[in-house]
């Protein structure tokens, strides 16, 4: 079986100018942000948030261990005990497994790297050092590292 053919579709004129546009993806700025989970409903969005964001979350479990590091997993089930999130620790190569149901509290600890990282940003910041005389001026990218 095959897909539409180009010559069948029907004939539509295009405009340049309308192709491709779509509305742009605003980040919250959640670096700094501890929210309050008083509710399930809570806990499981700013986990979501968490799932998304591209710094590192120190997670508090209900024993009272804290754990930093990067949430690169989620699994949501029906329950909170069947719900988890898998985060990779700063400080090692483990992957650790957190139900949703262990934590006590949810912070974004880490530096989002993401922040102010859009397109437009960069080529802003290029042509500000390029007009203030800077002579080492490119488009590279800057290290992620502070």
């Amino acid at each position: 079986m095959t897909g539409p053919r180009h010559a069948d579709r029907p004939d539509h004129t295009l405009h340049p100018d309308e192709l491709e546009v779509a509305p742009g993806f605003v980040r919250e700025g959640l670096q700094g942000w501890v929210p309050e989970l008083v509710k399930e409903d809570d806990l499981r969005e700013a986990l979501e948030k968490a799932f998304d964001y591209r710094g590192d979350i120190t997670i508090t479990r209900k024993d009272g261990a804290k754990l930093e590091g990067y949430i690169f997993d989620r699994v949501t089930g029906d329950t909170l005990g069947s719900s988890f999130v898998r985060l990779l620790p700063k400080d090692s190569n483990q992957r650790i497994k957190i139900t949703y149901s262990e934590i006590a509290a949810l912070a974004f600890t880490g530096r989002d790297t993401a922040a102010g990282k859009s397109w437009e940003a960069w080529v802003r910041k290029y042509w500000e050092k390029k007009e203030s005389g800077q002579s080492q001026v490119s488009l590279e990218p800057e290290s992620l590292e502070e």
